[in-house]
């Protein structure tokens, strides 16, 4: 039974609590009490058990919260915290009914926040706002695909509209969606990956000439050594926990290298064990490296340079020197570039002391098989490719590529992200890609390169994009500098946003708006020809399917692909050979055409519906073959620039807090980090805050310094005193969005510089 919108009370941050000391160890009983207490209260017992245990199963749906892999061999309760909390915000059944657009205008729902917005229930009837006027108002789906398809059909070029792609599209729907965008005239195709692991993707594929992961799930507990870089398992990934106990108790030694030293890092009671009941749980990290923050490509090439003065000190004893001849070129370069490194700059930007490199470098040169793994603590920085470069060189120089238990493994953040790459989400897709959907659909799809996330909004801003369609997401709660971000999408004619509950994008629109709802991941997907299945590809590049569990929240709703394919009939009719009508009714038809056009898919049909799905081909793990231009690996070479600090200013990063999805917010509360109550925090080290002058508590403006002369604050925030790197300091996104500018991105991928913005904290009055 549906529920109409609740009221909601927004948090009030004169009521923050900072409660004790950071947490030294992850999940346990709390972890379970905070995945049950919110599904049982905004479900109720029956819908609880059809989600909760239909989770990550085989005959299941794929958990929307994270693209981390399963293993072979599923326990009942193959979901973490964060994932029962992304289920229940999904499969609630609150929801919002007609009368809501007529009480909330605009302009109002712009001064919500993300968390009572998401909280209002999910959307059930497609809503329209007519330029001029302030309130959404219902009108049928007729109406709706008409008034965007006449809209698009009526731009002087097909590059004046732009369609954005979330992480949680299915494989299905993102496969449809290029086409149609392609088949409309246009490559104007960014999605989250920009935002987010674009900086992997650029500096694998250059590399290894993949952007992909090559390991398996089970190759964690073959590992002798797993470092982990730049990123939370315990809040962002959970379940890899479960995967990094095992590794433990295989044997494996684990150092984590981040600012903060976070409890996923450092100590996990796994609930479905006694010891983690009862008992003290794993400690993971055996070395944890306070790094700070921009540090880490100088700790990369010291441990690098360490490894080539044991190889010098013994020769032939210390590198792969048959895999390096064999699959590799550039060892010669790198070796004159390391000798040269400054040690006492690598000291400076690391905040490290030698012992604790030197320690790093000994355990490196001990293991046979090596795990790298890091998420958007790398990413998310200037020098985020040239990063992510020095973690391959690290790799190669011992052979740590395609053989068990070792290899490159970046985590994704989005259930689906890097399936929907796969199934061509990407405004610089190669021909090989574009001349097969030429052949299987016969038009000719532009080649000329699209815009992606950060170049989208510049567009928009400057008049050259005037339609924005957003197959799920949140863009404008998502990208950086929000200021210039919210007057961009204001600078257009229409937006549209295709989502399953409110958000952001919703309340900052064109002249214009559309929201079309859709079904959840979570709900069953009745079409013509019978229940479908969609399909996804996690971050090891393992395909598998989704099955929904629960009746669609209301009736009339409309999957992504129905969605899709109407809207592509509408705009484009019969003028390219694809059959939208069949598409919705049918799923195996799209499956059909994605066998013919995606390598690696042929006879995706049969694959998907084997137990478990399949695995995509990878050469670097399957074969050691690498798709470059060479037909090598590549080791090269990277000019090293750490984060420069002027006096009295801080490095400060963005990140989630432990009751959050990307910007979706659960709750108010951080409790590993100690915050209840509220998110209007900046965490400073007490070092840090003797020296500006500043107390725990205090109330502080946050001024990004920056050289454009464009003021970035965010006002009356609560220092936190946290043990964070010296020179560092942090808060949470979306809201530090507003302290990156647009234009600082990271080199080669244009990813938003969101750890590493320089800030100065000023006493308020």
């Amino acid at each position: 039974m549906t529920r109409k919108n609740p009221r909601v009370e927004e948090a009030d941050e004169s009521k923050l609590e900072v409660k004790g000391h950071p947490k030294t160890w992850a999940a346990g009983i709390p972890g379970v009490y905070h995945s049950m207490k919110p599904a049982l209260e905004h479900m109720g017992p029956d819908r609880t058990r059809k989600t909760l245990l239909a989770l990550n199963q085989k005959d299941g749906f794929d958990c929307m919260s994270c693209a981390w892999p399963d293993p072979g061999h599923r326990k009942t309760f193959e979901f973490c915290e964060n994932g029962a909390k992304a289920v229940t915000w999904e499969a609630t059944p609150v929801v919002i009914g007609s009368e809501f657009w007529a009480e909330h205008p605009v302009s109002e729902l712009r001064e919500r926040s993300e968390y009572w917005l998401g909280m209002q229930g999910r959307l059930t009837e497609p809503v329209y706002k007519a330029a001029g006027e302030d309130h959404y108002r219902p009108v049928s789906w007729d109406q709706a695909f008409t008034i965007v398809a006449d809209k698009l059909n009526g731009l002087a070029s097909p590059d004046e509209a732009t369609f954005y792609t979330s992480g949680r599209t299915s494989n299905e729907a993102a496969f449809l969606y290029q086409l149609f965008v392609r088949g409309y005239g246009t490559n104007n195709l960014p999605d989250c990956s920009n935002m987010c692991h674009e900086s992997s993707g650029w500096a694998m594929g250059q590399t290894i000439g993949i952007g992909k992961a090559t390991i398996s799930y089970d190759d964690f507990a073959k590992a002798d050594l797993i470092i982990i870089m730049g990123q939370n398992p315990g809040t962002n990934h959970p379940r890899m926990l479960t995967a990094l106990e095992e590794a433990k108790e295989a044997g494996a030694s684990i150092v984590a290298v981040n600012p903060l030293p976070e409890a996923g890092l450092m100590r996990y009671k796994n609930p479905q064990k006694v010891k983690g009941i009862v008992g003290r749980g794993t400690d993971l990290a055996d070395q944890f490296m306070q790094v700070r923050i921009g540090g880490d490509m100088a700790l990369l090439q010291a441990v690098s340079k360490r490894v080539l003065e044991a190889e010098a000190r013994n020769p032939g004893t210390v590198l792969d020197h048959q895999f390096l001849a064999e699959h590799c070129q550039g060892l010669a370069e790198l070796q004159a570039h390391l000798a040269d490194l400054d040690e006492a700059a690598v000291l400076e930007a690391t905040g490290l002391r030698v012992e604790e490199i030197d320690e790093l470098a000994d355990r490196y040169l001990k293991a046979e098989k090596v795990i790298i793994t890091w998420a958007m603590g790398i990413t998310q920085h200037k020098k985020g490719v040239a990063t992510i470069k020095e973690i391959i060189n690290l790799l190669l120089l011992r052979g740590n590529m395609g053989k068990p238990g070792a290899g490159a493994s970046p985590i994704r953040g989005h259930s689906n992200v890097q399936g929907d790459r796969t199934m061509g989400i990407w405004e610089q897709m190669p021909p090989a890609f574009l001349d097969a959907l030429d052949r299987e659909f016969s038009f000719d799809a532009p080649r000329t390169h699209g815009a992606d996330s950060v170049e989208t909004i510049r567009k928009m801003r400057d008049g050259g994009i005037k339609v924005f369609v957003g197959l799920g997401g949140n863009l404008m709660g998502a990208i950086s500098d929000t200021q210039t971000a919210w007057a961009a999408m204001e600078n257009t004619e229409l937006s549209v946003q295709i989502s399953t509950k409110l958000n952001r994008s919703h309340t900052v629109t064109g002249a214009e708006a559309m929201i079309l709802p859709t079904l959840g991941r979570t709900e069953i997907d009745l079409q013509e020809s019978g229940p479908q299945f969609v399909s996804v590809e996690d971050t090891v590049c393992a395909v598998h399917p989704s099955h929904g569990t629960v009746k669609p929240v209301a009736p009339g709703l409309l999957s992504e692909v129905a969605i899709v394919s109407r809207l592509a009939h509408g705009v484009l009719g019969d003028s390219i050979q694809a059959d939208w009508d069949g598409f919705e009714k049918n799923y195996d038809l799209i499956r059909d055409h994605i066998s013919h056009v995606v390598n690696g898919c042929e006879d995706y049909n049969r694959k998907i519906r084997q137990e478990g799905g399949f695995v995509l081909p990878n050469g670097p793990r399957d074969s050691r073959t690498f798709n470059t231009p060479t037909g090598k690996a590549m080791l090269t070479v990277n000019q090293l620039e750490h984060v420069e600090r002027p006096p009295g200013t801080l490095i400060l990063q963005s990140m989630r807090s432990h009751d959050q999805f990307n910007t979706t917010i659960y709750g108010h509360n951080d409790r590993y980090r100690g915050i209840k109550k509220g998110r209007d925090v900046v965490f400073v080290s007490p070092q840090d805050l003797a020296e500006l002058g500043l107390t725990d508590g205090q109330h502080v403006d946050i001024h990004g310094v920056h050289h454009d002369n464009l003021e970035r604050v965010l006002r009356n925030f609560r220092v936190v005193s946290y043990p964070t790197a010296t020179g560092c300091a942090a808060a949470y996104y979306p809201e530090a969005n507003v302290l990156v500018p647009l234009d600082s991105v990271a080199e080669g991928s244009q990813t938003p510089v969101s750890k590493a913005v320089i800030v100065r904290l000023e006493p308020v009055e």
